[in-house]
Order: structure tokens, then C-alpha cells, then sequence
């Protein structure tokens, strides 16, 4: 939080954008952001429309009618929100069901807008300002489906997709670049809250005099330090528990994976061992084999010798006494040759 001249956005849109003369302000951001005179008739009732700013939810909203009778939602929000777009959608769909009386035709139902000024990582994009509306392509020939010449007529509108909703999203958060074009000093102003004297965007001139703490009335102003002091408060909150839980996700993950690890490397070494094992096995026995095959082989080969020595010896008639001393073979071995 910054300790900014000008009161935050969020808070003057509670406090001082609701007052009649203080529209200017609030026309200047919607003129930039559309690309349209927008000119505010009236504030009306809304789900944050309550005089007294809750810090606990860490939001506020505003819905005004344009000169054009048209709907325009904006909502800021500090506080992280998974299902933000969820809530966009139903913001919409609540505020036309709200605002179409029984009976009326359905030709009666209010063009809306959305504005979402969000302070938190909202989806993913590289840009800092989204704009979203409804197309109706033709699934052959990519063309977009445009309304009658009565109805454009009747309706002031070109396309069919231009009676639905838009939404806006400003992620201002995102923004870090030198302010160029005139929503570019909007988006700074909402990211800083300072207004440099060279912003010259529709309506942040009379910001920067209608929203100066130092007018506050010291009521006003003690309310404005209580909730910066909240918002303060909130924030340390919350990087507190994202910090707890990064720290006791780490924590958990690496006493899981050194659980994981061991119990796959008992695997992987145990299956190792036993194909080293085997390898080592197979190579021993077939030298061992190798090796007693030579050994009795040589040995059957140097007998058979023997015995062809005394089978010659035998047939000489040479005594078998003399042919077992002169073979090795016993007096049987040769009395069966």
C-alpha cells in the first residue's frame, strides 16, 4: 500500500463517487475504457451499495445507469477468487433479471457492462486490460451474424452479440509499463494512487482534486486511515498463510519424496542386484563348465589312448602285467580289450 496524496480507488467509489457531483470522475474511466461519451445519470442499489465498507470481504461494487439507459456493473477486488468469473457471470444475470419488470417484452432487457478492477492474478494473459463480449460466427463461413435493418433500427445496434453483456477486466496488478495512452494513466492511477499533473485522461484532472486526503473532513479521513490500516492488516494475512503453506508444502513434499526415493531405490536395486546377480552367474558357470568339460574330455582322450596302447600290446602277446605298468590300466581294464 502506498502512502499515496489521493484517496484508493476502491474507496472513493464507496465513499465520494456515489455523490452526484463527484460523476465526472467515474464517466472519465468508463469514456476511456469504452471508447464512449458516457455520461452517468444516477447510482443505483447494488450488493455493495451499503454505507458502510466491510473490510472483511475486501470488495466493493457500484452500479450506475448511463444517459442511454444502459447498465454499467464495476466492481473492484482485492482478494484472491477462484471462481471470480463465475461471479462475473452472475452479476450480470442477476442484475438483468433484477432490472426487467413482469410482463415487459423481452426487447425491454438493459444492454450491461461489466467492469472488473481486480488486484490479484486472475486467469492467465500477458496484457493488463481484457475486454470480453458475445460473437455469433457462422460455423461454415466464419461470418458474424448481424441484426435486420428493423432491427438495428429498433434496437440502435449492429450486431446480435452486441445485446448480450460485456465484460471488462482490468488486472491492474499487471501493469508495468510507463503510462503512454490515456487508460494506460487510468491503470496507473489505480495500481499507485498517484495522479502525476501530466495525466490529462478524461476525468483523472478532477481526481486529482476531488479526491485529495488532505480535503477529507478529518471524519472521512480518520475512516480512510482505519481502512487502509485494514487492508494492511488483511494483506499480511494473507502472505502469512501463503507463506505457512509454501513452507508446510515443502515440508510434506520433500518427506514424501525422500519416502518415494528410498522405497524406489530398494526396487531399482534389488531388481539390479538380482539381473547382476544372474549376469554374473551365467558367466561364472559357463567357465566352470568350460573348464571340467576340457579337463574330463582330456582326460576320456588320454584313456581311449591307453587303451588303443594296450589292445596292441595284448595282440603282441606281451604279459598283461608288463602292458598295465607300461598303460596305467588295471590287470581288468585290459583282460576286458
Amino acid at each position: 500500500m502506498s502512502d499515496s496524496r489521493f484517496v484508493r480507488f476502491d474507496w472513493a467509489a464507496k465513499r465520494l463517487l456515489r455523490n452526484k457531483t463527484n460523476f465526472v470522475v467515474l464517466e472519465g474511466l468508463l469514456t476511456v475504457l469504452l471508447g464512449e461519451s458516457i455520461r452517468i445519470d444516477h447510482i443505483l442499489e447494488s450488493e455493495g451499495n451499503q454505507e458502510e465498507f466491510d473490510d472483511k470481504f475486501n470488495r466493493v461494487d457500484m452500479l450506475a445507469e448511463n444517459s442511454k439507459g444502459e447498465l454499467i456493473i464495476i466492481e473492484v477486488q482485492n482478494s484472491r477468487e477462484l471462481d471470480y468469473f463465475h461471479r462475473m457471470l452472475y452479476g450480470t444475470s442477476k442484475t438483468i433479471a433484477e432490472y426487467m419488470h413482469r410482463g415487459e417484452p423481452y426487447e425491454k432487457v438493459r444492454k450491461i457492462y461489466s467492469v472488473n478492477i481486480v488486484y490479484f492474478e486472475l486467469g492467465q494473459g500477458l496484457d493488463y486490460v481484457y475486454h470480453g463480449k458475445t460473437t455469433f460466427l457462422g460455423i461454415h463461413n466464419n461470418d458474424v451474424l448481424k441484426l435486420s435493418v428493423h432491427q438495428q433500427e429498433r434496437f440502435i445496434k449492429k450486431e446480435a452479440g452486441d445485446i448480450f453483456p460485456e465484460y471488462y477486466v482490468l488486472r491492474v496488478n499487471d501493469f508495468d509499463k510507463h503510462a503512454i495512452t490515456p487508460l494506460d494513466e487510468w491503470i496507473s492511477f489505480l495500481k499507485t494512487g498517484e495522479i502525476p499533473d501530466t495525466a490529462t485522461a478524461s476525468g483523472l484532472p478532477e481526481a486529482r482534486e476531488r479526491l485529495r486526503i488532505d480535503s477529507l473532513p478529518e471524519k472521512e479521513r480518520k475512516s480512510y486511515e482505519s481502512h487502509m490500516e485494514a487492508l494492511r492488516y488483511q494483506r499480511s494475512v494473507i502472505e502469512t498463510g501463503i507463506y505457512e503453506g509454501y513452507r508446510d508444502g515443502l515440508a510434506e513434499g520433500k518427506a514424501k519424496g525422500l519416502a518415494e526415493g528410498k522405497a524406489k531405490g530398494l526396487a531399482e536395486g534389488k531388481a539390479k542386484g538380482l539381473a547382476e546377480g544372474k549376469a554374473e552367474g551365467l558367466a561364472e558357470g559357463k567357465a566352470k563348465g568350460l573348464a571340467e568339460g576340457e579337463a574330463k574330455g582330456k582326460a576320456e582322450g588320454e584313456k581311449l589312448k591307453q587303451q588303443e596302447i594296450a589292445s596292441n600290446l595284448k595282440k603282441a602277446n606281451v604279459p598283461i602285467e608288463i602292458i598295465a605298468q607300461t598303460t596305467g590300466l588295471t590287470v581288468d581294464e585290459i583282460q576286458r580289450l
